[in-house]
């Protein structure tokens, strides 16, 4: 579909930007480096203490992180699922964009969630189906004709459901860099929505 080839690349190109800029400041070797005087060592190590800078680690932001990677796990499962079979080449682009970009966003949440303290059993839950298991089923069934549009609604109801999720974080959590994370979600998933649908 030539018409949506270079709001493709746009995209694209915003989504690896995002994800190249989040990765070194979401790394967890970085965390604890922000300012001398700031608390958010302690905090990532698992002192509830806030901090001026919204740094602290609250429940709530323990919450989102663990079912975003619950999310962005399933969201790379049914990419995967269809990269291989896909026609059309700005969703094939469009595919590996979010693919890569989900994946460092992945590796940065599972550094940031607590392994011990009050969190980390929030953190340890597993987030198995999403509710997605019967849009998977589609997937796999879908036709080499269809698979396509099958994959254009499967995903698109699914970003739909993380940018619902982002965007109700940043109204609620404490941790501003995981604040700011809901917020280039948001953006992302928002943008892909309606890539996906054929928004112009």
């Amino acid at each position: 579909m030539p018409r949506r080839t270079p709001l493709a690349s746009l995209v694209v190109a915003l989504l690896l930007t995002g994800a190249c800029a989040g990765s070194p400041t979401s790394s967890p070797s970085t965390l604890p480096q922000p300012a001398p005087a700031s608390p958010a060592g302690s905090a990532a190590a698992g002192s509830a203490a806030p901090s001026a800078d919204g740094d602290a680690m609250s429940g709530i932001d323990v919450v989102f992180l663990s079912t975003m990677v619950g999310h962005s796990e399933r969201t790379l499962q049914i990419v995967r699922l269809a990269r291989d079979r896909l026609h059309d080449d700005a969703l094939r682009t469009l595919a590996a964009a979010i693919e890569a970009t989900e994946t460092d966003e992945l590796a940065a949440m599972r550094g940031w969630l607590p392994t011990t303290g009050p969190g980390a059993s929030a953190a340890a839950h597993h987030h198995d189906g999403h509710g997605d298991d019967a849009a998977l089923d589609r997937l796999r069934t879908a036709s080499t004709a269809d698979v396509d549009r099958v994959l254009r609604q499967v995903l698109a109801e699914h970003q739909r459901s993380a940018a619902d999720l982002a965007r109700a974080q940043v109204d609620v959590g404490r941790n501003e860099r995981v604040r700011d994370l809901a917020r280039r979600i948001e953006q992302s998933r928002t943008a892909e929505v309606e890539l996906l649908r054929g928004t112009p």
